[in-house]
């Protein structure tokens, strides 16, 4: 592990870096970037590029808005991101079977395309699975079952009853579809078992593409990290079927909500509008729902991403029905009691990353501090004043960071460059020595020459893509997580430039 304790001496991590890719970005002929081909690919590039980390957004299957950060599960993996091509591999599919597929644009995800197309071939997929004779699949697929029906058969059984419902939240259900009693949650599994047969498979599958892409990458000596999101969706298995560990009313709605208040990104703060956790609950079990999300995680990532990790010290809890996270308050979470907790299940060498971002008190520095978790700086918010900035390279105080260009949640560099004040602009210019013709790789450049342990960098910096190639803008609600790029675009004389820059700053 690269992470230290704080009972140990205090090492400083290799230096290392890599780069930003959210998988449904990647190339594919199928409409949205999938772990086939392309994902082995683009390992491959990292490794020509001298990168060690490939970091991800969550890869939780996702409802409306198509966010990665509002998954119907804090346990299963995207369907979405299944390979067409895997499943002709597996015998599940005909060629004929792909042929037909209407999501032709390379350049954008088209939600609603991809998501009929792709549900329409997953249920191929099962029929032909059902008739199989492969007993290496099925043996498979037993082993899958056993190892995670401790999530699966609820979230299978959930996603059966939102087909039901014509995909409405569990709260729009009928009483005892939203309060099963063991009695009817039985009659629900016999009534439902084709669905949830699918639903299971269909995870089977994912896993199985993940843990092959996975090991593919750790043999190229490539790490991933995964991003888990604190809070979970109110339409998610996770909600439904552990009511207890949240704050609901009796009917099941919250009675206050997530978000974060007035910020960088906006005036009237975050209505996130996830249900808060009822930590006295998760307390009272030792954290074991937690600890089994994380676990689940690590099996899939080789670090974990926490975000918005400041919730664990307090969070802004906003009254259930407000417009804007403006009238919220701060409460207190469960602070060192949480990593304790894990560690003592999972180990002191927790490979956990903070995203300490926004709002961030002295309490919330020393939580992350104790346990040695790296936090995050990202240059863009060194530049969008005049004053001093912590996010400067020369006020680092630690190695034990992540310097970052940007985030999924900023324009890209490019494209924050060329709509920045003028002042913002003079700033970079002086501070990097740069006329900012190619501002993007001045960027990688004053990332990799930092004191931060870790430098990661959107793949839209590496190919110095402007605005169009944003991933999310926060406060929207339409047309994020829509980007992908071209194959042809990671050529080998990139990968060679910044193999280059990473050698010159001892990343590699």
């Amino acid at each position: 592990m690269i992470f230290e304790t704080a009972e140990k001496a205090y090492e400083p991590p290799a230096r290392i870096s890599g780069i930003l890719l959210h998988p449904t970005s990647l190339p594919s002929p199928y409409g949205i970037g999938d772990l086939g081909d392309e994902a082995y690919h683009f390992i491959d590039f990292l490794e020509k590029a001298g990168q060690h980390l490939w970091q991800t957004l969550p890869v939780g299957p996702t409802g409306f808005g198509d966010s990665p950060y509002q998954s119907f599960s804090a346990f299963a993996g995207q369907p979405l991101l299944i390979s067409p091509k895997h499943l002709k591999e597996l015998g599940l599919l005909t060629e004929k079977d792909l042929v037909n597929c209407p999501c032709n644009d390379a350049d954008k995800v088209n939600y609603g395309d991809v998501i009929l197309w792709k549900t329409e071939i997953l249920h191929k997929s099962y029929t032909n699975y059902c008739c199989t004779a492969d007993k290496m699949l099925l043996e498979e697929y037993d082993s899958f079952y056993k190892s995670n029906r401790f999530w699966l058969d609820d979230y299978a059984l959930f996603m059966a009853c939102k087909e039901v419902h014509n995909g409405q939240c569990w709260l729009e259900w009928e009483e005892d579809y939203r309060f099963p009693s063991k009695s009817f949650f039985k009659n629900l599994e016999t009534t439902l078992e084709k669905e949830i047969g699918y639903h299971r498979f269909v995870q089977f599958i994912f896993f199985k593409e993940w843990y092959a892409l996975k090991e593919y990458a750790n043999k190229k000596e490539i790490k991933i990290i995964g991003d888990i999101p604190i809070f979970v969706s109110l339409d998610s298995a996770d909600v439904w079927s552990n009511q207890q560990l949240f704050q609901l009313d009796s009917k099941g709605f919250p009675t206050e909500v997530a978000g974060v208040p007035p910020d960088y990104f906006s005036e009237t703060g975050q209505l996130w509008g996830n249900p808060l956790y009822k930590w006295e609950s998760h307390k009272k079990t030792g954290f074991q729902w937690w600890i089994s999300r994380v676990q689940n995680q690590l099996g899939l990532f080789d670090y974990l991403r926490i975000d918005h990790f400041r919730g664990f010290e307090a969070y802004w809890a906003v009254p259930y029905g407000e417009e804007t996270a403006i009238n919220g308050k701060w409460k207190t979470g469960p602070k060192e009691d949480f990593f304790l907790a894990i560690e003592k299940v999972l180990g002191k060498d927790l490979p956990i990353i903070a995203e300490d971002l926004g709002v961030i008190t002295p309490e919330v520095e020393r939580l992350r501090d104790r346990f040695r978790f790296p936090g995050m700086k990202v240059l863009q918010f060194a530049f969008e004043s005049e004053t001093e900035s912590s996010f400067l390279p020369h006020q680092f105080t630690t190695t034990n960071c992540i310097c970052y260009t940007g985030t999924h949640d900023n324009n890209t560099t490019k494209g924050w460059y060329e709509t920045a004040n003028e002042l913002s602009r003079d700033k970079v210019r002086r501070y990097m020595n740069t006329d900012g013709n190619s501002v993007h790789f001045d960027f990688i450049r004053t990332c990799l020459g930092t004191i931060a342990a870790y430098a990661i960098f959107p793949l839209q910096d590496v190919l110095g893509i402007g605005e169009a190639g944003r991933m999310n803008c926060p406060g929207v609600a339409t047309d994020n997580w829509t980007w992908r790029y071209r194959k042809e675009l990671l050529t080998d004389e990139l990968a060679k430039k910044l193999l280059e820059l990473t050698h010159l700053y001892g990343r590699y």
